[in-house]
């Protein structure tokens, strides 16, 4: 199951751009380096691979193993990508990951991508074995704890162990400490309190993952709206009134011009019938 939570990023930074070719999440910014090459990375993330292409041939001063990642993740933008492309692209990738830099964590991931994203069928088993890889060898990269919420997400939906609910949220719920970024903690925190509704359990299993979630912040869209009145909701239904008044409050006060107000309301009329019948016992 793809990400969904994160938009297309177009910016000039490898991060974005790998990310953007990918389906994925925003990366961080690369940090100094040539204006031309920037420019390549721009194009890439703005879909414009070929203009990127042109643009690389120009550019005299790249380090090689740079110029073989730009390559790559140009050769994976490139529709149809051929099942017979593969093993070139992930031996290419296989020898960028020898290192011990920016560069090796990135191929890693990708190699980890390619696996999961454009083989056919996809190659599940190994795309955990090398997201696991990545996350013990660059443990503070940006893209190893991308990876773990990639690998999350397919322990939560995808793998067919274990088949137990229980363990399978709790398997993910192990790797978050491992995150320190804090938009990429919420969006596992995110995924694995949707994961507890999917499978049934209970509000109380799935509200502190989604309260950790909102409270991080940064979401867009319509996340943020829906997730509050879920919390509201869900609190309603563990029977914390206090915090389901409290965010049904903040809701009304937030979202004025929602569809969803009506009801709301009326959901804020029961709780003030449910405390007027406890204050009068």
């Amino acid at each position: 199951m793809e990400f969904q939570l994160r938009s297309l990023i177009c910016g000039a930074s490898r991060g974005g751009a790998i990310l953007a070719v990918l389906l994925g999440a925003a990366g961080p910014g690369r940090g100094a380096e040539s204006a031309t090459l920037d420019g390549v990375w721009a194009l890439v993330a703005d879909s414009q691979p070929s203009e990127a292409r042109a643009l690389l041939r120009s550019v005299k001063t790249v380090d090689a193993r740079e110029r073989a990642l730009v390559e790559v993740t140009l050769a994976m933008a490139r529709p149809p990508l051929g099942q017979g492309e593969l093993p070139e692209l992930a031996a290419a990738l296989a020898e960028l990951a020898k290192g011990d830099d920016e560069t090796a964590a990135a191929a890693l991931y990708l190699r980890a991508r390619l696996c999961q994203v454009h083989a056919a069928p996809p190659d599940l088993g190994k795309a955990v074995r090398l997201y696991r890889e990545l996350a013990q060898r660059h443990p503070a990269s940006h893209w190893a704890q991308l990876g773990l919420v990639k690998l999350g997400l397919l322990q939560l939906y995808a793998l067919a162990e274990p088949m137990d609910a229980e363990e399978r949220l709790r398997q993910v719920d192990a790797l978050v400490p491992a995150i320190a970024d804090p938009a990429l903690r919420r969006d596992l925190q995110l995924q694995i309190g949707w994961a507890a509704l999917f499978y049934g359990r209970s509000p109380a299993e799935a509200l502190p993952h989604l309260l950790a979630a909102g409270q991080t912040g940064g979401l867009s869209g319509m996340i943020p709206e829906d997730l509050m009145l879920q919390i509201g909701e869900l609190s309603f239904r563990a029977g914390d009134f206090d915090r389901a008044r409290d965010y049904f409050n903040r809701f009304m006060q937030e979202y004025p011009v929602s569809m969803r107000r009506y009801n709301v309301r009326q959901r804020l009329e029961e709780l003030e019938r449910h405390a007027g019948k406890a204050g009068g016992s």
